[in-house]
């Protein structure tokens, strides 16, 4: 009985460093997207910044959820809006906790994106996005670094199932 109860004490142990290191991920990834939002609004909020032939710098205020969807001017539906993303990041969470490693590392890529999102949507009522990525009179959607790793983590969840075998 003594060398199972070390076991699970031990496995234990291994869980929580585990989840200490994903949330140090989820920390840098929501630092990188603060330090980088901020850093438009000190120096670029009145003026495009042209950086080559392929990007611009660009600030707009999103109030809907990614790539501008579901924009709306009604209060109540960026409320809901707002709700529902909280909701949806506390979820992540859970599911993040009870996961196995490789799940446990995109979900933390996500989750460090949605909250720096959220925070925004929270402290500004709208998220500054502001890469601007075009081709001639082709501009793609402007977004912000939080999109770069949400987005990075969703095909990161697609192309695993491709090529890890999960249990």
């Amino acid at each position: 009985m003594n060398i199972i109860s070390k076991f699970k004490e031990i496995k234990n142990l291994s869980a929580r460093r585990e989840n200490v290191i994903f949330f140090i991920l989820i920390s840098i990834i929501f630092s990188l997207d603060r330090i980088s939002k901020i850093k438009i609004l000190e120096n670029f909020s009145d003026r495009k910044y042209f950086v080559n032939n392929y990007i611009n710098f660009d600030l707009i205020w999103n109030t809907g959820v990614g790539f501008g969807l579901l924009s709306a001017n009604s209060y109540l539906i960026y409320n809901l809006i707002t709700l529902i993303v909280g909701i949806v990041i506390m979820v992540l969470f859970y599911v993040s906790y009870i996961s196995k490693y490789t799940d446990k590392l995109i979900l933390s890529v996500i989750i460090g994106a949605a909250l720096g999102n959220f925070y925004d949507r929270l402290s500004y009522n709208a998220v500054p996005d502001f890469i601007d990525l075009h081709f001639n009179n082709f501009h793609w959607f402007t977004f912000n670094v939080a999109d770069i790793f949400i987005t990075i983590g969703i095909i990161a969840f697609i192309m695993k199932d491709f090529f890890l075998k999960t249990n």
